[in-house]
């Protein structure tokens, strides 16, 4: 008890600046970094929050708090909640059940084509929402490959949400538990079998504990992004289905419904924020429980008729759960009414005054422009974040670690929202201007940059800066020539998944994008919302093209990553 109230109180004072001046250097850096992305999430991501939930809740100026229990007492708010936390562990269930045995093989096997098969696994964690929705829809909806081949439709059945989710992360559970598998050392396995113990009762008294933070870590991963999930839902699962996210969009949009909108949001709040906690805690037991080892020197070829047929089911699961559905929704795109051509490709050229007020294919253009403006706010601030949160810091500032995590699970249908009641004044008035998109997609692109920029900012020597510091370098200039040519390829990796992350964005994007300037994930949530197989077509057409964008960007990170030991 002692130790640990002297330790909180030397983190007080390391807060406050401590005694020396080496403390109250170090403690301005520090806030000086912090500075930008304080004022960021601030104005952009807690302000907009805050404002739809007081509009939401305040009547006349007034708090009415016991409105939260009249909207959370109703049969159907009371279903949503039901239905948002079955199908989200449900999901991470499934998820688990079917990735397992691909993160060991990816960890412990070497085959060739591993390196692409490791990209390709990888390229549904970065599409966009909507486009999983229409690759699904493709193979399991109306004239689909399963309603072609069997006469059976899952569109608009719990099955085709289950399905997608686990199509969406399963790289999750891949990279997470396997990048960590991959660093345990074998030998300690094989010296319980030299033991007499059994091939499961190793693996279990051995490897199992260590993998347990890993995997608890990927569990609440997917649980986050299938528990606030929304473009699935609202493309696969129709009326009948409905998460949190979805229902706050439909209270949001159709029925103007603040208030429950704003309770739906406080929930959903709560829920993401003891998530995220738990995840962090878990984090943490990982990268200090272990000693690890070279993950090169851990792979070797399959050995045995049961590890090939392991390796064979491993890659017809990766087949049919992710080329297939991808590889249909191409073969829509280019299945017109005259049979095989580029006739909803053609299509896409033309306005058409009913959806948007210039041609769709437009959307592309927009789509990029958007998503490397969003990249760069994305690089600067949570480039920002990580080089403070590399210094050792008390608990104010690993809390604010935690908080830059919230925008992947806080409803992004609250954010855009609430960009457009609080934005809307000067000096901030930014409802006609073009930046209003990017500023929405780098609140989700900030966080893949902090824990992608983090783990190799810590893992420079810190007494190289001090080096620096010694020979008369400033802070700035000290992390010029110490920490930026160690993380320029960290970066790069940053930039990539802040753009894939930036061009997919749809539930914050949905609100403000505007008709003569749509992205390419509302183009295509609109053109299926409309009837006719030529809008159809023009929505496989146009995923396709976004799905080939993410898929490049992601090829190319994949060539330039030295490790593949991170979160994502």
């Amino acid at each position: 008890m002692d130790s640990s109230r002297t330790e909180v109180a030397a983190e007080a004072a390391a807060e406050v600046g401590g005694g020396s001046r080496t403390g109250v250097r170090r403690n301005a850096t520090r806030l000086g970094l912090l500075a930008v992305p304080v004022a960021f999430f601030a104005l952009f991501f807690a302000y907009p929050v805050t404002a739809i939930v007081a509009r939401g809740l305040k009547v006349d100026g007034v708090w009415r708090l016991g409105r939260i229990g009249e909207v959370l007492a109703q049969s159907d708010v009371q279903h949503v909640l039901w239905f948002t936390t079955w199908q989200a562990l449900a999901s991470t269930g499934l998820t688990l059940l079917i990735a397992l045995p691909g993160a060991y093989v990816f960890a412990r096997f070497a085959f060739p084509g591993k390196q692409m098969l490791r990209a390709v696994v990888t390229v549904p964690f970065v599409l966009p929402t909507v486009v999983v929705g229409t690759a699904f829809l493709a193979l399991l909806g109306r004239g689909g490959l399963l309603d072609g081949l069997a006469g059976v439709r899952l569109d608009t059945t719990v099955w085709a949400i289950l399905l997608a989710h686990v199509f969406f992360n399963y790289a999750v559970v891949v990279r997470t538990v396997g990048g960590l598998w991959s660093q345990l050392d074998p030998r300690q396995e094989e010296a319980a079998r030299v033991l007499g113990a059994s091939r499961f009762a190793a693996w279990r008294t051995t490897t199992l504990p260590a993998l347990a933070p890993a995997v608890a870590a990927a569990a609440l991963m997917v649980f986050l992004f299938t528990f606030t999930s929304f473009g699935v839902v609202q493309i696969l699962g129709g009326p009948g289905f409905s998460t949190l996210e979805v229902e706050i969009y439909r209270q949001t949009s159709q029925i103007f419904d603040l208030a429950t909108a704003a309770v739906l949001t406080l929930v959903q709040f709560a829920a993401v924020g003891l998530i995220l906690a738990v995840h962090a805690w878990t984090v943490r037991r990982r990268e200090t429980a272990l000693r690890l080892v070279d993950a090169a020197t851990t792979a070797r070829r399959p050995r045995g008729a049961g590890q090939w047929a392991l390796l064979g089911g491993v890659l017809l699961t990766v087949t049919a759960l992710i080329l297939v559905p991808l590889g249909v929704l191409v073969q829509r795109s280019f299945d017109g009414p005259d049979g095989y051509g580029l006739t909803y490709y053609r299509a896409l050229t033309s306005a058409d005054g009913g959806i948007f007020l210039v041609a769709p294919i437009h959307a592309i253009g927009n789509s990029l422009l958007y998503a490397l403006a969003a990249t760069a706010i994305a690089l600067v601030v949570g480039g920002l974040a990580a080089a403070a949160l590399t210094r050792r810091a008390g608990r104010l500032v690993r809390g604010f670690d935690a908080l830059l995590m919230l925008p992947l699970g806080v409803s992004a249908v609250t954010v855009g929202f609430g960009f457009l009641i609080t934005l809307d004044k000067p000096p901030l008035d930014l409802r006609t201007s073009w930046i209003l998109v990017p500023l929405a997609q780098a609140l989700v692109g900030v966080p893949f940059v902090v824990r992608t920029m983090l783990p190799v900012l810590r893992a420079v020597d810190g007494r190289l800066r001090e080096a620096a510091a010694v020979l008369g370098a400033s802070p700035l200039r000290a992390w010029r020539e110490v920490d930026l040519p160690m993380v320029r390829r960290a970066l790069l990796i940053a930039a990539g998944f802040a753009f894939a992350v930036s061009l997919g964005e749809f539930g914050a994007t949905v609100f403000i994008a505007r008709p003569d300037n749509p992205t390419l994930p509302v183009a295509v949530a609109r053109l299926l919302g409309r009837a006719g197989d030529l809008n159809y077509g023009q929505a496989m057409a146009l995923s396709t093209l976004l799905m080939v964008v993410c898929a490049v960007s992601l090829l190319l990170l994949e060539r330039i990553r030295t490790d593949h030991t991170g979160e994502f």
